[in-house]
C-alpha cells in the first residue's frame, strides 16, 4: 500500500538489495542488507574474479582456508584423495555453487576442487565475510542455509550411493544435472556433459565400464540419445520411473 501523504510518519527505506554475478544463483541470491554501509562492503567482499583454466586446481587439498568461492562460469569437480592414492570425485558444480566450505571446519581444505572446463569464480575472503556475518544476523542465517544445502545433498549422495542399482545410480544423475542446468538458464532436455564416464562413475560409486554399459543400456531402449558427450533426454518420463520406480 502507498504511503498517505497526511501521515507523520515516515516510511522506512527499502533494504538496499545486491546482486552479484555468480552469487545470484544458487549461492545467496540475493544479499538483503540494512543500509548503503553494508551494501557498499558486500560489493566489495564479492567483487574480485579469478580465472581458472581446464584441469588446473582451485584449491588443493591441505591448502589453508583464506578465500571462499562461487562458480561465476564454467564448471568444478571436487575429489578427496584417499590413503592408498586414489581419488574419488564428490561432486560436479555448476555456476552459483559455493566451493571452499570444506575448509571451515579445521582452516584448511579437505578436498581439491578441479576446472573441468575453462572457468571463473568470485572470490571472497573468508576472514572479512566472517567479519560481516557477526555483525549482520540475517546474512548469517542465509548463510547458515546455505551450509544446510550443503549437508542435504551430502546425505542425499550417500543415499544414492547405497541404496541404488548401477541403473538408478545413472539416471538420478542425469535427472539432477539437467534439472540443475535448467534452472540456471540451460536446455530442458539436452546436456553436454564436461566430465567423462570415469570421472561420473568415481561420484557414483560406479567402474567405467559399469557407466558406459548403463549409457548404452539406456541408449538401446531409446531412453536417451547419446553422440559422444552430448546427451539428449529422449524420454523423460521413462528415466524418471528408471531413477524412481
Amino acid at each position: 500500500m502507498p504511503p498517505n501523504p497526511a501521515s507523520s510518519l515516515r516510511a522506512e527505506p527499502a533494504p538496499a538489495v545486491v546482486e552479484r554475478a555468480g552469487l545470484t544463483q544458487g549461492g545467496l541470491q540475493q544479499l538483503v542488507v540494512p543500509d548503503q554501509a553494508y551494501s557498499e562492503r558486500l560489493l566489495a567482499l564479492a567483487n574480485g574474479r579469478r580465472t581458472v583454466r581446464r584441469g588446473a586446481p582451485l584449491y588443493r587439498s591441505g591448502d589453508r582456508l583464506s578465500q571462499l568461492y562461487v562458480v561465476h562460469s564454467g564448471l568444478f569437480k571436487t575429489c578427496l584423495l584417499h590413503e592408498d592414492g586414489r581419488s574419488q570425485v564428490t561432486g560436479f558444480h555448476l555456476s552459483g555453487d559455493w566451493l571452499g566450505l570444506d575448509g571451515i571446519v579445521s582452516d584448511s581444505h579437505r578436498s581439491d576442487a578441479v576446472a573441468l572446463e575453462d572457468a571463473q569464480v568470485c572470490t571472497i575472503d573468508y576472514n572479512e565475510l566472517e567479519a560481516l556475518l557477526h555483525e549482520f544476523p540475517e546474512l548469517r542465517r542465509q548463510f547458515q542455509r546455505i551450509l544446510s544445502r550443503e549437508i542435504v545433498r551430502s546425505t542425499e549422495m550417500m543415499q544414492l550411493l547405497g541404496g541404488m542399482c548401477a541403473e538408478k545410480r545413472v539416471a538420478t544423475f542425469l535427472l539432477d544435472l539437467t534439472q540443475r542446468l535448467r534452472e540456471r538458464g540451460g536446455p530442458e532436455t539436452s546436456l553436454v556433459l564436461p566430465m567423462t564416464r570415469e570421472e561420473i562413475g568415481s561420484c557414483l560409486g560406479l567402474k567405467l565400464e559399469t557407466v558406459s554399459r548403463m549409457f548404452s543400456k539406456l541408449r538401446k531402449a531409446g531412453v536417451l540419445d547419446v553422440t559422444q558427450r552430448h546427451v539428449q533426454l529422449v524420454d523423460v518420463a521413462a528415466l524418471q520411473h528408471i531413477a524412481h520406480g
